[in-house]
């Protein structure tokens, strides 16, 4: 049998008597790997940013940042890892380092093998805008000259060398492997079998959730079933009446290749969270965490989305209306796989809204999908009102649904449609924002909702 092993910056690197549920930055940091900085833990400040040289679409490489903080050396077999030790040649700086220098981008230091990093694969990857850089917090230097260094990187000539050689070489899929109680199928049918062998065991996608749990040491299965190396859950299938997204589709997926098809999740995706985050974070992790401040989940209910599972028993589908069932429970069997969703395409008026303290890369107070159409009499004829945030489980406002079918949006129809949103969730005060502040905003995104699509239409 294959000793499974990892590249790091060239090298291969053995995963034999490797814990597979330790963090790649603690890994990293234990081999004296110092350049990979731990600041939360939580992939939210970018500070251990690294990039993994992943299969493209075309069959060759590219590069995509990650969290090493969320990422289970138990998922690095095959794969290949590039740290900041891994940029310099001899004492020729990478030209991102470079940039930074002239720039004066750097103070205390701390955070800037994250910003180089994500920079690094912006520059390989032709996306050295701002969003490049969003999951990187720095409290020294300030931005602007960072955002310099970005600025002159994106018009300056690309070198040829190792990395972009590295880049364009063919690059096949990643192997089935298993690495201790690691197990990483490649089909679905394995991952249904090992589930099978091992009930304990645990799903996991791009570890953005699970993967705080393992960077905290907190109590976790012992036996773990990966499944982003899975082709058939990768999938996207764009057909005139409904979009099918694979399970394992990475949301910085949905951001480009469903880009102008939903414009309620073109509104979500920018704020929904880091780059780093979005590479590795899964449309089916989302759903089967479950979390009541999920931000797809709203767009899912608001769109009467489908969810297609398989277990030993066969395949059947779940309305997403009905998925819910209690805080962070759902009608997901315990051996069954969430493999695809279906979400029906719409022309309707349609728009998202997430309010946090951060304006991106934080955790919605509430978040809100709408969508709306009139009738021919300028009467609401179809409507879906899908928040998260305010209650146990994403839900939409039902009886205010309900209510305003058949009614036309004047000013007394939006005053008492505020009023019943008011009344229609018992929220929680918490430390991010209190109950009422909570049910005001459940009547006056929608609110706002209204007005600019009445505007957009009027002009």
């Amino acid at each position: 049998m294959n000793i499974p092993s990892f590249t790091l910056n060239g090298q291969t690197v053995s995963l034999a008597d490797q814990d597979p549920q330790e963090s790649l930055l603690r890994w990293l940091r234990r081999q004296q790997q110092n350049g990979t900085k731990e600041g939360c833990g939580d992939g939210d400040c970018g500070a251990c940013t690294v990039a993994l040289l992943e299969p493209g679409a075309d069959g060759h490489g590219v590069f995509r940042s990650a969290n090493s903080c969320l990422l289970p050396m138990g998922q690095l077999a095959g794969r290949s890892v590039v740290t900041v030790e891994g940029l310099a040649r001899g004492d020729q700086l990478h030209p991102v380092q470079q940039a930074l220098v002239d720039s004066a981008g750097s103070q205390c230091g701390y955070c800037t093998p994250g910003f180089v990093m994500s920079l690094f694969v912006g520059y390989y990857e032709n996306a050295l805008d701002d969003h490049a850089m969003e999951g990187n917090l720095c409290r020294c230097t300030g931005y602007r000259p960072i955002r310099a260094a970005a600025a002159a990187l994106a018009v300056a000539p690309r070198v040829t060398d190792h990395h972009a050689s590295a880049r364009s070489e063919p690059r096949a899929a990643l192997p089935a492997s298993r690495v201790g109680n690691f197990h990483n199928p490649i089909s679905i049918d394995a991952a249904l079998a090992l589930k099978s062998a091992h009930p304990g065991a645990a799903w996991i996608a791009g570890a953005t959730d699970v993967g705080v749990t393992l960077s905290r040491g907190l109590p976790a299965p012992t036996v773990w079933i990966a499944l982003d190396r899975i082709a058939a859950l990768q999938q996207i299938e764009i057909a005139p009446d409904y979009v099918r997204i694979g399970a394992g589709v990475a949301l910085s997926r949905l951001e480009t290749e469903l880009a102008g098809i939903f414009p309620a999740l073109d509104q979500l995706l920018p704020w929904f969270a880091a780059r780093q985050v979005k590479n590795r974070a899964t449309l089916g992790g989302n759903l089967g965490s479950a979390s009541p401040i999920g931000d797809l989940l709203p767009w899912l209910l608001a769109h009467d989305a489908v969810i297609e599972v398989r277990g030993p028993g066969g395949a059947r589908e779940l309305a997403i209306g009905s998925y819910f069932c209690g805080y962070r429970q759902t009608l997901l069997a315990a051996d069954e796989l969430i493999v695809a969703v279906r979400v029906p395409r719409s022309k309707a008026w349609q728009a998202a809204y997430k309010v946090a303290k951060r304006q991106a890369d934080d955790i919605s107070i509430v978040a809100a999908v709408f969508v709306l159409a009139l009738d021919a009499d300028a009467r609401v004829g179809h409507v879906r009102l899908a928040y998260g945030g305010v209650a146990a489980v994403p839900t939409r406002a039902l009886a205010v649904e309900s209510w305003l079918l058949g009614r036309t949006l004047d000013a007394a129809t939006l005053a008492d449609a505020a009023s019943r949103l008011r009344d229609a969730f018992t929220p929680l005060s918490d430390h991010r924002a209190s109950a009422d502040y909570r049910r005001e905003l459940c009547a006056s995104l929608f609110c706002k909702f209204v007005a600019e699509q009445l505007q957009g239409a009027a002009s």
